[in-house]
């Protein structure tokens, strides 16, 4: 109890977890298992100028295991930011749970970019 309000919130739950509020993984929070989806598409400007690294990207996983709410936190220039967000946004996870149940939460992604 925060405040003489169970959770912490008006109208909230003992034990402190809000319904709809995105969880981070930890604490008894599991992390969420990407079970589909392709890799991202080279731009054919970043191929020839051999662009490489990684774009990182944090999302929503929800109870579903669909991706939300994406943000690119690191990028890289010649369009694989889009590239990168656009694949991420079509990839399907086993969702996180916690207490035994499928829970939304933040998750950070890599997603690689390497010339072949």
């Amino acid at each position: 109890m925060v405040g003489g309000t169970p959770g912490g919130v008006v109208g909230g739950t003992p034990g402190g977890v809000v319904d709809d509020a995105p969880l981070r993984v930890g604490g008894g929070v599991s992390r969420p298992e990407k079970i589909s989806g392709s890799p991202p598409v080279y731009t054919e400007v970043a191929r020839k100028a051999r662009v490489t690294g990684v774009v990182i990207v944090e999302a929503i996983i929800d109870e579903r295991g669909n991706v939300t709410n994406a943000r690119v936190l690191k990028g890289l220039p010649m369009g694989l930011d889009r590239a990168a967000m656009d694949a991420v946004q079509k990839w399907k996870f086993k969702p996180a749970q916690f207490q035994g149940k499928p829970v939304k939460v933040y998750y950070t992604l890599t997603v690689n970019f390497q010339v072949q």
